[in-house]
């Protein structure tokens, strides 16, 4: 996985992660059962302490995290110096304010760190940090309240804006509380994601904008779009000279980390820069207040402020004295702004959570997580503070490189807060480039996710309201986008409620109620029925999209998961989309969630009746489903089926030692194997066997080359035995009437419309029927392996063949033909009755079977 940032993957979080996890319908887990024995084992291991306890057990798993904590800090000061520097705006009565942000950061950051940490999480080496998406509304409610207050009341602008902010944090808290503590995660899966995407792209947009007047200390109301802003920015040598280097600096990390992708990479690539920079200040002799004059570094006025500096200023709001500092009214009229800012916080750990536990194949209940968001940030507002939530990529990023226990996030704790306790004068000195490049970095690439990446996952509509949304927030405000948003998603609420009175679920059943039109030996067939409970197919319609894919994802989890697994383990999920018009950006992801529990658990999922150019297909393309492990694609139901019942009698014929053999048997694609290395206690490993003893192995007809010598005899036991009594007294003398044919692959046995020569009694190989039975209309297949017989009711009743007969697979047959029957009709009455007796009761079942296929084609 690419490591653009510490934060980037907003939604774009399903590409190239592992695909290990089982989730629940809300995203939570659903484990096998274990026992009491091992529950204390299991616990243990869930809340990620070191198996060992003894102290030195801790200590041992404290030197292993160390490389962890150390990366976890360097990203958490990143994500101070860049986002709690830009917390408050950067002009008006809020200048000089950036150093209290870091400090409210840091803070927010270690109260989620403690909380995940201590027991709040299911991820042992949760990484907690302040929710940066919240900065823009921020600005927004600081704006508001000075403009309604005046700049001449700056104690009471900056008292009211702090009490907004933790207003902020105890509104999150609540809401991520009361969702998971009501089981409610899963209503985040009806919001539309395109939407979610869109407003992530007006984020991206405002960080770009940012970065551009922190660089050139530009004040945000004098941005616009417009020529004189182009002027100031691009005209003016100066501004140019201290904005671009920061902005290609975040262009050369990219293109850096698109190349080579190592968790490092970012980190250390920021810690270089302030070096170089300064490198470059004592070459040339520069004086370093002239620096901060011109804007090159930080004017924080005083060095040694205080990390508790914000707590001064909340001393308008919890003194009785001066408790009139705060401006109610004009605190309740940010709430708006609040709720706009709620409804976007409240999107992201209900969609990040179960990612994360995808990436780190570790399973976690989404509704606890929600409820341990709902602690830290209540805990964040009471200690006055800004929101926060866990991070997706820096978690990621703390497992890997060893940070899987408590024991590591508790000492991350303990690190930031020493940076906490530091203060910020540190940041006197932090090159103003290093902020705009870090901002320019998240700026960039959430447009780049909401408007390049999406180019060919979404359709031109949904990419039309992407578009929309974050123009909404850019010209004019975001909270207008938001609201923007929310109007498109009411109006996709009214959609999913009229779509959802057709069910996209048209079917659902096991393999054993339809067989593929193969013709195999009545043995064979017995053993696909008994094996077929294992394959479960799902036949959809419609058009799937977030309202309606829920149910799907729900219902096929339920076949995976519980008592429905217990009972019944599959090994085959065949999805058939022949009916299904498209699939939109929310649906092709839940796939993606689908596919991983169903790798997890052993199951491949087969889709059928799509091409991977058709609209279905690009949309699964889009989050690279299709190339996925565990992943098949046929153009045709009856394809997808002969496939999987070629896998099955694989599997037997290899248990057998006889795989070679059986190869030469099966029709159709030869590209996959069922591992070998199932425990055959496993119930479907048992279930596999035991078929295979009842039915293939109890066949007295020969399953393996026999002499010459004794054809065509053991042909006509492989092809009739089931269907009545062959003796060989009686039918030895049919040999004189057989003619034994060796048939190249491609060679065209007969044409659809031909009159019939005869019919074939296969040895060897494998032959393939087209028909062809109106016009406009699919053909249908149906393949003919070793034991079959092929052309019998043309050749009995004859009338013109009603097929296209090929040989897929070089083959031996024994040919009857319509002069040789004649023939034994008139020499031997006896014989041939009996011999017309078997073929009219094989045919009757092979064209029971292809009736059945041409009846649920559609």
């Amino acid at each position: 996985m690419d490591v653009p940032s510490e934060r980037t993957p907003l939604l774009n979080i399903e590409a190239s992660l592992p695909a290990h996890v089982s989730q629940g319908a809300n995203g939570h887990a659903q484990p096998e059962a274990i026992s009491k024995r091992d529950s204390k084992a299991v616990i243990r291991k869930w809340k990620g302490y070191s198996p060992a306890s003894s102290l030195g057990g801790v200590f041992t798993s404290a030197l292993r995290a160390l490389p962890a904590v150390v990366l976890g800090t360097l990203l958490n000061i990143l994500d101070g110096i860049s986002y709690g520097m830009i917390a408050f705006p950067t002009a008006g009565v809020f200048a000089g304010l950036g150093g209290v942000g870091v400090s409210m950061f840091f803070v927010s950051t270690i109260v989620s760190q403690l909380v995940y940490s201590l027991g709040g999480s299911g991820f042992a080496g949760a990484n907690g940090s302040m929710m940066i998406e919240v900065v823009p509304f921020f600005h927004i409610i600081a704006a508001d309240i000075a403009n309604q207050i005046g700049e001449e009341h700056p104690h009471e602008i900056i008292a009211t804006t702090i009490v907004a902010f933790a207003l902020s944090s105890l509104l999150t808290g609540l809401t991520f509380f009361l969702l998971g503590a009501l089981r409610l995660g899963t209503l985040i899966g009806f919001f539309p994601r395109h939407i979610l995407v869109g407003c992530i792209g007006g984020v991206g947009v405002f960080l770009i904008i940012t970065g551009l007047t922190v660089s050139t200390r530009m004040a945000e109301d004098d941005f616009s779009l417009s020529f004189a802003t182009f002027k100031y920015l691009v005209l003016n040598a100066h501004n140019l000279v201290l904005w671009l280097p920061a902005f290609l600096l975040a262009v050369l990390l990219r293109i850096i980390t698109h190349k080579y992708n190592h968790q490092l990479i970012f980190p250390l690539y920021f810690i270089a820069i302030p070096i170089i920079f300064y490198i470059v200040v004592a070459a040339a002799r520069l004086n370093l207040d002239i620096l901060r004059r011109d804007g090159w570094v930080f004017q924080m006025g005083s060095n040694n402020e205080p990390w508790y500096k914000f707590y001064a200023l909340y001393g308008t709001f919890i003194s009785i004295i001066h408790f009139h500092a705060t401006r109610w009214g004009v605190l309740w009229s940010t709430l708006p702004t609040q709720f706009a800012l709620l409804f976007f916080n409240i999107l992201h750990p209900p969609l990040n959570v179960p990612a994360l536990a995808v990436s780190l194949d570790h399973d976690v209940d989404t509704d606890k997580e929600l409820v341990a968001h709902g602690y830290s940030n209540l805990l964040a507002g009471i200690l006055g503070t800004v929101p926060n939530y866990l991070v997706y990529v820096n978690t990621l990023l703390f497992y890997r490189v060893g940070g899987e226990t408590r024991v590591a996030g508790v000492m991350l704790a303990a690190a930031t807060a020493v940076l906490l306790f530091i203060g910020t004068g540190p940041i006197a000195y932090i090159p103003v480039m290093v902020v705009g490049a870090l901002i320019f970095v998240l700026g960039i690439d959430l447009v780049k996710e909401a408007l390049w990446d999406t180019r060919r996952r979404v359709n031109r509509s949904e990419y039309i309201t992407i578009a929309s949304i974050m123009i909404c927030m850019t010209v004019w405000d975001f909270v207008i986008g938001v609201i923007f948003g929310i109007v498109v998603s009411c109006k996709c609420v009214f959609f999913v409620v009229q779509s959802s009175q057709r069910r996209s679920i048209r079917v659902l059943h096991t393999g054993e109620t339809v067989v593929s039109t193969v013709r195999r030996p009545s043995a064979h067939r017995a053993y696909i029925r008994e094996v077929s409970k294992q394959t479960t197919i799902m036949r959809l319609q419609g058009f799937l999209f977030f309202g309606t894919i829920t149910h799907v994802e729900e219902t096929m989890r339920t076949v995976v998961e519980g008592p429905s697994w217990q009972t019944n383990p599959i090994r085959f999920f065949i999805l058939d989309l022949a009916l299904v018009a498209g699939v939109d950006m929310s649906a092709a992801e839940a796939f993606v969630r689908i596919q991983r529990l169903l790798r997890l658990r052993g199951v491949v999922l087969v889709f059928c009746g799509f091409s991977d150019v058709s609209p279905v297909g690009r949309a699964l393309r889009s989050v690279d489903l299709l190339e996925m492990d565990g992943v098949e694609l046929f153009a045709s139901f009856n394809d997808a089926l002969e496939w999987t019942e070629n896998a099955y009698l694989r599997s037997w014929f290899s248990s057998q030692k006889a795989e070679n053999h059986a190869i030469a048997l099966l029709p159709g694609r030869q590209d996959y194997q069922m591992s070998q290395n199932d425990n055959e206690n496993t119930p479907r490993r048992t279930q596999l066997i035991e078929a295979g003893w009842k039915t293939i192995a109890r066949d007295h007809s020969p399953e393996f080359p026999v002499s010459e010598d004794n054809q065509p005899y053991h042909t006509l036991v492989k092809a009739f035995s089931s269907y009545g009594v062959v003796d060989r007294e009686q039918f030895q003398p049919m040999a004189a009437y057989l003619k034994r044919l060796s048939l190249p692959e491609g060679h065209v046995l007969w044409k659809q419309g031909d009159e019939p020569d005869g019919l074939y009694i296969l040895q060897s190989g494998v032959l393939r029927a087209v028909y062809h039975f109106a016009e406009h209309t699919p053909a249908t297949e149906e393949s003919m392996v070793a034991g079959t017989v092929a052309g019998e009711l043309s050749a009995l009743s004859g009338s013109t063949r009603n097929a296209t007969c090929t040989v897929e697979r070089e083959a031996v047959v024994w040919m009857l033909s319509v002069e040789s029957l004649k023939e034994m009709e008139t020499e031997r009455p006896e014989l041939a009755a009996a011999f017309t007796k078997l073929a009219l009761k094989a045919a009757k079942l092979d064209y029971d079977i292809l009736l059945s296929a041409l009846a649920t084609r559609q």
